[in-house]
C-alpha cells in the first residue's frame, strides 16, 4: 500500500494515516485514572459509580429500609437519631470524597494531555493545508504559463501559416503566369 499520494509535477502529500488518535497515544497512560492494577481498575469503577443514578437510587431505598426497619421496630439496632446511620455515611464520605477528587484531577490532567493533542493536530492539519494551497498556487501558476506559451505558440502558427499561404499564392501566381 502506497504512503504517499503522487501529484503532477513530482509533488507528494502524506496519505491520511488509519490511525485518527494518533496524537493521543503518547497520553495514554494518563487513562486509567488509578493506575493499571486490579485496585487502580476497581477503584476508578466506585468512583464512577457514586454519580449514576443506580447508585443514587439504591442508597435511597437502603436508607429508606434501614429507616423503617428501626423506626417501627422490627429490627432495633439503630434507633432514631440513627446515629449508626450517620456514621455509615460519614465512612462512606471519607472514603468516596478523595477518590472522587483524584478522578478529578487525573481527568483534568486527562483532558490538558488531550486538548494538547488536539492543538498539534491542528497545527498539522494547518501545515498541510498551506502545503497544498502551495502546490495549488505553483499549479495554477504552471497552467497560466502554459497558457501564455500556448497563446505565443498560436500567433506563430497563425503568421506561419499566413505567410506560407502568401508563398504559395506567390508561387501559383508565378508560375501559373509564365
Amino acid at each position: 500500500m502506497p504512503t504517499d499520494i503522487t501529484l503532477q509535477q513530482g509533488a507528494t502529500q502524506p496519505e491520511a494515516p488509519k490511525n485518527f488518535y494518533r496524537h493521543h497515544l503518547a497520553h495514554q497512560h494518563l487513562d486509567p485514572v488509578f493506575g493499571n492494577d486490579w485496585f487502580a481498575l476497581k477503584a476508578e469503577a466506585f468512583a464512577r459509580f457514586f454519580g449514576t443514578p443506580g447508585f443514587l437510587i439504591g442508597q435511597t431505598i437502603v436508607v429508606a429500609v434501614w429507616i423503617a426497619l428501626n423506626a417501627f421496630g422490627i429490627v432495633v439496632f439503630d434507633l432514631y437519631p440513627f446515629i449508626l446511620l450517620n456514621l455509615a455515611f460519614s465512612l462512606q464520605a471519607a472514603y468516596a470524597a478523595p477518590l472522587i477528587l483524584l478522578a478529578q484531577t487525573r481527568q483534568s490532567d486527562r483532558d490538558k494531555a488531550h486538548s494538547k493533542a488536539d492543538a498539534f493536530h491542528r497545527e498539522e492539519l494547518h501545515a498541510a493545508s498551506d502545503a497544498r494551497q502551495k502546490l495549488a498556487e505553483d499549479q495554477m501558476a504552471l497552467l497560466l504559463e502554459m497558457v501564455q506559451q500556448n497563446t505565443v505558440l498560436t500567433e506563430s502558427v497563425k503568421a506561419l501559416t499566413e505567410r506560407v499561404a502568401a508563398l504559395t499564392s506567390e508561387v501559383h501566381n508565378s508560375v501559373c503566369l509564365k
